[in-house]
């Protein structure tokens, strides 16, 4: 006769016992399990805390009932007697057959699926609805954190054969609020507009679409308050409070509205400023470091950089860990502030590892030689942080990161890890470009920046074009000796059709034979030298331009000669691909020694810099000036020489290498004038403001920009054509500089690199050769 021990549980009722007056335990002799259907059998005993053998009573009952509910498998349980042996009823939860997002548009439907299988919501999984109610809450911050606070979600739970459910999950995202006011309230010393200017979230502009600054957020009005408070401190106002914060919704929930009251208080001023503690330096070497002094306005910005500086130089000698504390002393009477800014150095510590993770290709060795700081020497912030720019600029990674752990179980030891990401080193190049004149044009190159992880570079160009073919091969070894000693060589023969690249008609054969060295001075300084030899072959037709037949009679159309350059470079750029501050400045002076068939020399000076003016945008300026002309009974520059300019590589909008003078007809046949020859002089100049592309900021491969071009090639020393010099030929759409405005893009794509351009001349000319859209790629391996 089965004897009734317990009570059924469902739902999220809580364990409930039934008296079992006159009911003797007994002792288990078996265990059945009734009502399963996925669940097995074994699961349900590897969960119960009672076996056959064991003596079973009201405390066990619990504890089994509870143990078998906690697996979150079962939504009914009962427990019975037959006898000795105990009777286990269950009735399993439904499984998910399958969840259907409808109306979901911001958020993807495959992200949201990967969000719900990680909290149990997903197909073949049991079904709980109380993980579907905490869905729900989540999706709803979701939405409120994207502005949308007229989000409804309904959720149907379908129950189908075999014990099986389909979950639909219907979201109406509704319309995002926007900000219709923000108000400040209680200030007197500053403006609205001059406190609002501060804040992230704002009103709405032309940029909101990418920005979302009208959107609403907890979290960034947060960070407001915070840039509101330090605005005030950073102006003397030490007892500024923000008093209360209102943020009201409109009943349609489209607008939103927000209210902050302040307290200014009045300004303060610094009346003494002391440093004490253990300062490690002398003094003498910190005091240039406070930015904050006597009579000065009481600013938090100054001292908190004050304490960062300090700081820092201590981190220089070994005190990486050093604290300083800015203490100021109020004097409510005077309205003044004593600053004190208390040293504590903490201990020295030295490096005693240098760790490299994630170069699966590149050699330790390479990174080793980047370092600036070494194994057992004292800890320097600089020169981690210093090392790591290096590792940066190499160009193999696309990603590097630092730390500093401290050694277990020491005091005065670091280990120092870099992290790097490794990126295809090696490259093959395509050029393409569309003319009406030419139609399609290709050239290719085939790099490796990285060979074997040694960071030797080689390289082989193949061109096969209608402008030219070319066949190049070079090495390069940026570490000759430990010393950075670097050397390489090139070797190149090169068939040119000058038509074919926009500019007069003749050709050339080109032989190069040369090598470089290249010896560091400094940090940030180096000098290159280069010795070539070349052997040039110049071809003409019925259609060539005055210019170069008369240079032709004058000098010949067969010429070997030696050059020689020098080159100084002075580079500070935080990294070489995409580089976001730092500046590079390069001087070179190139001429033939007096003993070829020419004698001529060219002089150059290009420098760059980038300013980073907020979180995503940096701004970048660049110039170059050069000059070239013959000596010793050369007459000039020659021709195949020239600058040229116009195209992507300089001022956009313009058609490649159309800018500058240009030729007159040849006086027998009438053909081959006003064509680009290029000139003995060049002016260009860039100002582009470079961001990351909207909605994609954490993407580190893609970089847009807003660019401005200016420049012109010229013959002689810039000055204005004249007919009579054989060496400044007619250039008739004029000879003042050149300016477009456009768009730009460069994408480190996993086919190699990819650049394009849309950009408007302002000041075309009669004559000018322009062209809308340009762009380049290659193809990574």
């Amino acid at each position: 006769m089965k004897r009734f021990l317990k009570t059924h549980l469902a739902g999220l009722m809580l364990l409930t016992t039934v008296s079992t007056q006159g009911m003797d335990s007994f002792i288990i002799e078996d265990i059945r399990v009734e009502g399963l259907q996925r669940v097995a059998p074994g699961t349900v005993f590897n969960y119960l805390p009672v076996k056959v053998g064991d003596s079973f009573d009201q405390r066990l009952a619990a504890e089994s009932i509870k143990a078998l509910f906690k697996t979150g498998f079962f939504k009914d349980v009962k427990l019975e007697q037959d006898g000795d042996t105990l009777l286990i009823l269950v009735e399993e939860r439904a499984s998910i057959s399958s969840v259907k997002l409808e109306g979901n548009k911001d958020i993807g439907t495959d992200d949201l699926k990967k969000a719900l299988k990680g909290v149990g919501l997903s197909e073949g999984k049991v079904f709980d609805r109380a993980i579907l109610d905490k869905v729900e809450q989540e999706l709803r911050r979701q939405y409120y954190s994207r502005g949308k606070y007229g989000l409804k979600i309904t959720s149907t739970v379908e129950e189908l054969p075999r014990n099986r459910v389909e979950v639909v999950i219907k979201i109406s995202e509704g319309k995002v609020a926007k900000i219709k006011q923000i108000n400040i309230v209680g200030n007197s010393v500053f403006s609205d507009e001059e406190l609002l200017d501060a804040f992230e979230l704002s009103t709405g502009n032309l940029l909101s679409f990418y920005t979302k600054n009208d959107q609403y957020s907890k979290q960034k009005l947060g960070a407001d308050l915070e840039r509101l408070r330090s605005y005030y401190l950073d102006r003397g106002h030490i007892n500024f409070q923000i008093e209360s914060t209102q943020v009201a919704i409109t009943p349609d929930k489209k607008e939103i509205y927000i209210t902050v009251n302040v307290k200014e208080g009045e300004v303060y001023k610094v009346s003494d400023v002391k440093l004490t503690g253990k300062l490690i330096v002398p003094p003498q070497e910190l005091t240039p470091l406070v930015q904050i002094g006597p009579a000065d306005t009481f600013s938090r910005k100054l001292a908190t950089e004050t304490s960062k500086a300090i700081s820092d130089r201590l981190g220089d000698e070994g005190y990486i860990f050093a604290n300083v504390n800015m203490v100021p002393e109020v004097d409510e009477a005077t309205k003044t502030v004593a600053i004190t800014f208390f040293v504590d150095p903490g201990k020295q510590v030295y490096v005693r590892r240098i760790n490299f993770r994630g170069n699966t290709k590149t050699r330790d060795e390479v990174l080793r030689r980047e370092m600036r700081q070494m194994e057992a020497a004292w800890a320097s912030s600089t020169k981690i942080e210093r090392s790591k720019t290096r590792l940066e600029r190499l160009g193999y990674f696309q990603e590097t990161n630092v730390e500093s752990p401290a050694v277990p179980g020491t005091t005065d030891q670091i280990d120092v890890n870099y992290n790097v990401t490794e990126k295809p080193s090696g490259n093959i190049m395509a050029g393409v470009g569309y003319s009406q004149v030419q139609g399609i044009i290709l050239n290719a190159s085939i790099t490796q920046d990285n060979v074997f992880g040694t960071g030797k570079r080689i390289n082989f160009t193949f061109n096969n074009s209608q402008i030219n073919t070319i066949y190049r091969i070079g090495y390069f070894n940026p570490y000759t000796n430990l010393d950075g000693v670097s050397s390489g060589f090139d070797l190149s023969y090169r068939q040119t059709n000058a038509q074919q690249m926009n500019l007069a008609n003749y050709n050339t054969d080109v032989a190069t034979a040369g090598g470089n060295l290249g010896v560091p001075l400094g940090e940030f300084d180096s000098l290159r030298f280069n010795l070539d030899y070349n052997h040039t072959k110049l071809k003409t037709s019925s259609n060539t331009s005055e210019q170069v037949y008369n240079f032709i009679q004058d000098n010949g159309d067969t010429f070997d000669y030696v050059t020689l350059a020098a080159g100084w470079v002075h580079d500070t750029l935080n990294r070489a691909i995409f580089p976001t501050d730092g500046g590079a400045q390069r001087l070179s002076i190139l001429s033939t020694v007096p003993a070829g068939s020419l004698q001529f020399y060219k002089a150059s000076y290009k420098i760059q810099h980038y300013f980073p003016i907020a979180k995503d945008l940096t701004f970048m300026v660049q110039a170059e000036a050069a000059y070239g002309d013959g000596y010793n009974g050369t007459d000039g520059l020659p021709f195949f020489e020239n600058y040229f300019a116009g195209g992507p590589q300089s001022v956009r909008g313009f058609m490649a290498n159309t800018l500058g003078p240009r030729t007159t007809p040849n006086p027998t046949t009438g053909f081959g004038g006003n064509l680009p020859l290029g000139g003995s002089s060049k002016l260009v100049g860039t100002a582009e403001l470079l961001f990351p592309v909207p909605f994609m900021h954490d993407n580190k491969s893609i970089r847009l920009g807003a660019f401005m071009d200016a420049g012109n090639v010229y013959c002689g020393a810039f000055k204005t054509p004249n007919p009579d010099d054989i060496n400044c030929y007619a250039q008739s759409s004029g000879n003042f500089m050149r300016f477009s405005t456009g768009l730009s893009a460069r994408w480190l794509s996993p086919f190699g690199n990819l650049s394009f351009s849309i950009a408007e001349p302002l000041n075309s000319q009669p004559g000018d050769r322009t062209q809308l859209f340009q762009f380049s790629f290659g193809s990574g391996f």
